[in-house]
């Protein structure tokens, strides 16, 4: 059911707003003893997620007991990144989530339901896999927080996703990212009904009906000002809440452009973006936009490896992001990316298949990934300092900008709040 709901194309959320919705969310779901959270990591700083579970503990006070940050394949939190993300919330609440090591499996959704919604692209079964926190700690509320947005593996980010993702094993990770690859990203983005969001539906229901999981879901984009606004907040525990914020999301997230673009220029904030891993958000959402022939320019000063976790750094190294042919060949021919089918998967997704150029400009900060380390995965490199002078977002606003020497360039403040495409390229 739905227990709040606020949210148009004209909202413009404060966090009173949002401190105020949450609470009467809380208030309707009647009195819980023993509460876990899970918000976003530092990656997705801009959902409020990190307000909205310091606002819960506000409100349950000692009852909520636990905070598992849905880590993924990502590196765990910093204490700075906990503070400045959560604010007052205590740090003693929080866990890191092992995707190796801290999982159970609730069950497997059948080869024969994924060959169907999938058209044929993959057939083998899925293991819905969840921290074993959320089986093991007799929660009796567990707070599901994020912020629905386009994304890459499975259509439209959140939901559910921050569950069998978010706090997901190796082998559910690894197989959700490969059907979304296999199935085609391009057929996916932007769409709330999409194969790994049925599958995911599919272990929702029969594996996890039982979990007491209540989802708090906003809506976040860039408006004409260029400043972040919240448009929606919308809390409940079935598929509506995802439904309604996904149809706002797609109204406020996604542009379509008149004619595809030549050349893109993208900033990765360096608090946000310090690998390819997610720095590769600006080739996913601009793709099918880009024209063929085009540029896509990304300065990332804080760019430091390609995977989050070392394994996939080492397996990105050493395969690259040379486009699906190769990739698979190299999946077939090689146990290892068999065994890690999320980082095959991230190379499909971060090659341009040869349609436009992909040139990275990571800053000059001692660690951060060099020339011949950006060259070596298939991607161009270009000095930092020699492109910030060309394209100094600061001087720059999000859309298109025509330049002093007369280049229209488009430009993208941060790649991981929206999605572009020409339309050509995207059907609704």
């Amino acid at each position: 059911m739905m227990y709040f709901e606020s949210g148009s194309v004209t909202h413009n959320l404060s966090a009173g707003d949002l401190r105020q919705g949450l609470f009467t969310a809380l208030e309707r779901m009647g009195n819980r003893k023993k509460v876990l959270a899970i918000p976003p990591d530092f990656t997705r700083f801009p959902s409020r997620a990190g307000e909205l579970t310091e606002f819960a503990w506000e409100y349950l006070g000692d009852r909520l007991t636990d905070i598992l940050p849905a880590l993924g394949t990502h590196s765990p939190m910093t204490s700075e990144q906990i503070t400045h993300m959560f604010g007052k919330t205590p740090a003693d609440l929080f866990r890191v989530h092992d995707w190796r090591n801290d999982v159970v499996t609730l069950g497997s959704v059948p080869a024969e339901f994924i060959n169907d919604v999938s058209d044929g692209a993959v057939s083998y079964p899925w293991p819905a896999q969840v921290n074993k926190l959320l089986v093991e700690g007799g929660f009796d509320l567990i707070l599901s927080l994020g912020q629905v947005v386009p994304h890459e593996v499975v259509g439209m980010a959140n939901y559910n996703k921050n569950i069998f993702v978010g706090t997901g094993g190796t082998e559910g990770i690894n197989k959700s990212h490969f059907i979304g690859a296999a199935y085609g990203m391009e057929k996916m983005m932007g769409r709330a009904d999409t194969p790994v969001r049925k599958i995911f539906n599919y272990a929702s229901e029969k594996f996890a009906a039982h979990m007491p999981i209540v989802y708090v879901q906003t809506v976040v984009g860039v408006n004409q000002a260029g400043k972040l606004q919240t448009y929606g907040l919308f809390v409940g525990d079935d598929f509506e809440v995802f439904d309604k914020a996904a149809r706002l999301s797609l109204q406020v997230n996604f542009e379509m452009v008149a004619e595809p673009l030549k050349k893109v220029v993208v900033w990765l904030d360096p608090t946000e973006f310090k690998s390819t891993w997610l720095g590769n958000k600006s080739i996913y959402r601009t793709r099918m936009a880009i024209a063929d022939g085009g540029e896509l320019i990304v300065l990332a000063p804080a760019l430091k490896e390609f995977g989050e976790d070392k394994e996939i750094d080492r397996l990105i190294r050493k395969y690259g992001y040379f486009g699906t042919p190769a990739t698979l060949k190299a999946t077939e021919e090689n146990e290892e990316l068999r065994n890690n089918l999320g980082a095959a998967a991230h190379l499909i997704h971060g090659s341009s298949e040869g349609r436009f150029s992909i040139t990275y400009c990571p800053g000059k900060a001692p660690g951060n990934l060099t020339r011949q380390e950006i060259e070596s995965v298939g991607f161009k490199w270009a000095d930092y300092d020699v492109m910030l002078a060309s394209y100094n977002p600061s001087l720059l606003r999000d859309g298109f900008n025509t330049l002093p020497n007369g280049e229209e360039i488009f430009y993208i403040s941060n790649p991981a709040l929206g999605l572009w495409a020409y339309k050509d390229r995207f059907q609704f």
